[in-house]
């Protein structure tokens, strides 16, 4: 845990002496709209960074379509998603397949630093699974975010992200969905 807290501050610390500014949008550079295919992996952790181990056959398959925004007067993107889940055999005590579930979410991702061609950011959603499960026990879910974007030329980007989901400590069930993805967004 004590490691744990390590890492956090030096990521802190390392976004403090570098903070965006409004002026310029790193999500989008002088473009208004993206939209994103993202691809991620499933972890078995309750951590809302979860250390990359355990992993299981799950696998979330996302679109997105996002717009400049601003987050205290940090550049940030708003965007509609519409995730896929898909699960299948068991690993660890849980039947995966069970979790094959869409998913419709609202979320904002806040650019922390950011350099020439490349940032880093952190993300906050809400939204709405289709079926209620045993694992995240309610439909209501909410969604925490960190990764780092590449511009790999002026309208395409790739990203690297950690994504969680949980239900927020609003039901009794308490788990959650964890991924670890790569992402490719076009802006236009």
């Amino acid at each position: 845990m004590c490691r744990m807290k390590k890492i956090v501050c030096a990521l802190l610390l390392s976004t403090a002496a570098a903070t965006a500014n409004a002026a310029n949008n790193p999500f989008f550079g002088d473009y208004e709209n993206q939209v994103a295919f993202n691809f991620g992996y499933g972890v078995n952790h309750g951590f809302i960074i979860p250390p990359p181990s355990q992993f299981v056959p799950f696998s979330m398959f996302q679109f997105q379509y996002s717009q400049p925004s601003t987050f205290f007067r940090l550049p940030s993107r708003l965007s509609l998603n519409v995730i896929q889940t898909v699960g299948f055999g068991e690993k660890y005590g849980w039947h995966w397949d069970k979790y094959t579930i869409p998913i419709g979410m609202i979320s904002d991702d806040i650019t922390l630093a950011y350099g020439d061609n490349w940032y880093f950011y952190s993300g906050l959603a809400v939204g709405m699974q289709l079926q209620q499960n045993e694992r995240i026990g309610s439909k209501l879910i909410f969604g925490f975010k960190l990764g780092v974007g590449y511009k790999l030329t002026e309208c395409t980007t790739m990203e690297a992200y950690v994504q969680h989901y949980s239900n927020g400590n609003t039901a009794p069930e308490n788990n959650s969905y964890a991924f670890y993805g790569l992402g490719l967004a076009y802006s236009f």
